[in-house]
């Protein structure tokens, strides 16, 4: 048997284990995954995979893919070549094909489709974006769950919660809401206003580490200064929210070890960092930082404490807003933007006016189906590669496991184009030797070095945690259901299965399988009505991934973070 890691976008990072047979089986002795492997890992080798190369629709070698991309290359000035990585593998090695690109001179992008306004408000207030692990939250006496869900986006989280004070903070009363000690079922894009006056009571009510704050915070009598601005009934009456229940979450984590965990879905706006600041500036307040057991939890940066040791390009565009129509080559390497990507039927139009699309990865979707040539690429199985961790700060090395004629892998196309177009390149071997050098062992478990035991225990990276000190308080009062797009149990964005339909609570009037006109002004789309009445009556949910969901959502960046905000304005449900 054979041990390796899990690719796939995710907080888990699953240890793998593949037996004579190649089944792919969960690591019993991992500390954290403990031998359980997530539906996607445990169907991945039945997954259909692009078998061979195409070019303009028609079967072609390898060897003919390959000269007709150099051809392309060479042809196309740097400044109107686009390289596009998505994240549907994210080893560390996949980052080799940015180094031939910066070398080329390419452009290339930058902001998110997921988290990046969410870290944007995160450094503005730490400086940087440590995470708990969960052996840290497993120290906690108290945890608030704050627009996640565990059960779909970190199951191997789960067993760090048992016997817990749990407080889910959430539009959708998800399967861990359902056992909460406290479930809020705050209306969407108020997450910002719940956060201020949980300062503010926790302030009223002597519940703020006035030592903390002094020592690493000073400035937090002019924040409480600014919750004070908040209305608190017409606030709380708008948010959807009662006293009784902030009084309740203050007096559940009193005195306990607590920890907020932060999902991505807070942050799908164009304010997301102030979200993000604001709930930091809650766990501030409380004094959580530093300390063991305790802390707020977002995505962490899964490259804190890791050298990269390839070429980065220089010149980018925002990833969630580009035009591909401005480049005559367009490459995409494990991403699906056509699907993905905001605004997609103006993202169709413009790839499709693009000079050449070049689509790299291992499955078909929108966007190979759209590409003038499809280069398929190895699975994790087949290549060598390392993964690190946003939900923890594991470094585990991804050896080669099978030998397979189907694709290629990123360092070897790196290594075809590097020696085409003479960039300077290492061989393979010195650059896993250089992660390899990274890694701290500890009970059989490879760690990236040079990460904090606690963190924040020393202090911040600005010096003292900077606090919002200005806010807009605008309620959307628009007519229309909220838009929220959570992930999906059974598969990861666009690739596996694909879900289907719009979830509406019965009481919205609408019956199980109803045929409705979903729109907004940037396009509409007609979907069957799925019945849930786990949600908000003034809430749409449609999973992501779910095809043609993104002719709703805005072309728009986040204020900060260069992110996308699928979730910032509101849109009609119509019978047809």
């Amino acid at each position: 048997m054979k041990t390796t890691a899990c690719p796939l976008d995710c907080y888990d990072a699953c240890r793998v284990v593949v037996d004579e047979g190649g089944t792919l089986k969960g690591d019993k002795t991992h500390p954290v995954t403990r031998g359980y492997l997530c539906p996607n890992l445990n169907h991945f080798t039945q997954q259909e995979r692009i078998g061979e190369p195409r070019l303009k629709g028609k079967a072609v070698s390898m060897s003919e893919a390959l000269e007709s991309l150099i051809g392309v290359l060479g042809e196309t000035k740097p400044a109107e070549t686009l390289y596009y990585r998505g994240s549907g593998n994210v080893g560390l090695m996949q980052r080799s094909l940015e180094h031939f690109f910066a070398g080329f001179r390419a452009v290339g992008t930058s902001g998110s489709l997921c988290d990046g306004a969410g870290e944007a408000g995160i450094l503005q207030g730490r400086g940087s974006n440590y995470l708990l692990s969960p052996q840290m939250i497993g120290e906690s006496e108290a945890v608030i769950v704050w627009g996640r869900n565990p059960h779909v986006t970190h199951s191997h989280l789960l067993p760090f919660l048992e016997g817990k004070t749990l407080i889910v903070i959430d539009p959708v009363q998800t399967q861990l809401a359902k056992k909460a000690d406290l479930h809020i079922q705050i209306k969407p894009h108020c997450d910002l206003h719940l956060a201020l006056m949980l300062s503010r009571f926790a302030m009223i009510e002597g519940s703020h580490d006035t030592e903390f704050l002094e020592k690493h915070a000073s400035d937090f009598e002019e924040f409480y200064e600014l919750t004070q601005t908040v209305r608190i009934k017409a606030t709380l009456d708008a948010i959807d929210v009662s006293l009784g229940q902030i009084g309740t979450l203050l007096s559940l984590i009193h005195g306990k070890r607590t920890v907020i965990l932060v999902g991505a879905g807070v942050q799908k706006y164009r304010n997301g960092a102030e979200v993000l600041r604001s709930i930091d500036a809650f766990g501030a307040i409380l004094g959580l930082f530093g300390k063991s057991g305790c802390g707020v939890s977002f995505l962490g940066d899964s490259t804190i404490g890791i050298d990269n040791p390839f070429g980065v390009i220089k010149n980018r565009v925002a990833k969630p807003t580009v035009d591909f129509s401005k480049y005559n080559c367009v490459f995409v390497q494990g991403g699906n933007p056509l699907a993905q990507m905001p605004s997609s039927r103006r993202v169709r139009e413009s790839f499709d006016q693009a000079g050449f699309t070049v689509y790299f990865g291992l499955y078909e979707n929108e966007t190979s189906r759209a590409a003038d040539l499809v280069i398929p690429a190895k699975t994790f199985l087949e290549k060598n590669d390392f993964r690190s961790s946003y939900g923890d700060y594991t470094l585990q090395e991804m050896p080669k496991i099978v030998d397979s004629g189907t694709g290629i892998g990123e360092f070897e196309l790196t290594k075809v184009l590097c020696d085409t177009f003479a960039i300077e390149l290492e061989n393979e071997e010195a650059y896993l030797d250089g992660f390899r050098a990274q890694i701290e062992v500890k009970d059989g478990v490879g760690y990236r070095r040079n990460v904090p035991a606690v963190p924040y225990a020393e202090g911040f990276d600005n010096g003292e945690f900077e606090f919002i000190d200005e806010i807009d308080l605008g309620m959307d009062t628009a007519e229309g259901f909220w838009l929220i797009t959570p992930k999906y149990a059974r598969g990861l964005n666009s690739q596996f299965h694909r879900p289907a339909g719009v979830h509406l609570h019965p009481d919205a009037g609408f019956a199980e399988g109803e045929n409705v006109r979903l729109s907004s002004f940037e396009g509409s789309v007609e979907m069957q009505v799925r019945l849930d009445e786990r949600l908000r009556c003034d809430c749409a949910l449609i999973y992501a991934g779910t095809p043609d969901v993104n002719v709703l959502t805005p072309a728009r960046l986040s204020y900060d973070g260069e992110s996308a905000v699928y979730q910032e304005f509101k849109i009609k449900v119509e019978k047809i």
